[in-house]
């Protein structure tokens, strides 16, 4: 309602509040915080509610978005201190909502300084803020940024895994996440038997992002069974913990509840599971 917006607007204008608390009282709670307070978890409907609250929030606020970015965004030397760093948070969603804000406005300013942005960058973290706001808002400027980032830290594995986990964990448009993370599993820098590239990928996507897994088609259920089964003869300990994405599933609402259950299923009835595995499906199908 219009007084919470007044709300978020004091906040972000307020002169004595630090730029960090700003970043997390704009912060929305996440969809599988929301899940976590139903009794009864319907994520399709969760996650349309949350992104149209984002939506809602980027274009009623987009003018002090515009101005946060321009009076907290630093062009210096990288400075790992704490004020710094709260600023470049702040200037980071900025940029992420001023994106958002033109996607449905038809806007095609803040994308372009986005990248701008990103193509000028002194550090990686305004960088990937600049690639994160392009990702996040689905506009089709991201698929220019994405392999140039890729190009810059190819030889950085733990900024790789950030690069991955950003595109499997993106805003899922129309069921659009899941086939971009089975491509993401062809790229020549993955590797299921390296733990945390699996994580970059596979658990970001089953694990973090609800409104991309749980669909109605549950074809994101095929996949987690699938990943299961096969991390599960790379490596049990990560394949046990890939399996509890669907502990909750009795949770669910229909159909997702069904569809969940049979996933579940399908990795019990698979006769050579590692007792890892086992004891979780079995437990989580018991309870």
């Amino acid at each position: 309602n219009d007084a919470y917006i007044e709300a978020m607007r004091s906040v972000l204008r307020h002169p004595d509040l630090d730029a960090a608390f700003k970043e997390l009282v704009l912060t929305l709670p996440s969809e599988t915080y929301l899940a976590e307070q139903l009794d009864v978890v319907d994520p399709q409907r969760i996650h349309a509610v949350r992104e149209a609250m984002r939506s809602q929030l980027a274009q009623a606020l987009a003018d002090d978005w515009a101005w946060v970015y321009a009076t907290y965004s630093d062009t210096g030397a990288y400075s790992p201190d704490p004020l710094s760093s709260g600023r470049r948070a702040l200037t980071g969603m900025a940029l992420s909502q001023l994106c958002l804000a033109a996607q449905a406005s038809g806007d095609t300013v803040w994308p372009g300084k986005s990248l701008q942005r990103f193509k000028d960058a002194g550090n990686m973290t305004d960088r990937f803020n600049a690639l994160s706001a392009l990702v996040s808002s689905g506009h089709p400027l991201a698929a220019q940024a994405l392999p140039r980032f890729h190009a810059l830290f190819k030889d950085e594995p733990l900024v790789l895994d950030k690069w991955f986990a950003l595109q499997a964990g993106a805003t899922d448009r129309n069921g659009d996440i899941l086939p971009a993370v089975r491509q993401l599993l062809k790229h020549p820098d993955f590797s299921l038997r390296n733990p945390n590239r699996a994580r970059s990928v596979v658990f970001s996507y089953c694990s973090a992002n609800p409104g991309a897994f749980h669909r109605r088609d549950a074809a994101g259920y095929v996949f987690w069974s699938e990943r299961v089964i096969e991390l599960d003869g790379i490596n049990p300990q990560v394949a046990a913990r890939l399996a509890r994405a669907l502990d909750r599933w009795k949770n669910l609402a229909e159909p997702y509840r069904t569809a969940a259950r049979e996933a579940l299923g399908r990795v019990a009835a698979k006769t050579d599971l590692s007792n890892d595995v086992r004891e979780v499906v079995s437990r989580a199908l018991a309870d």
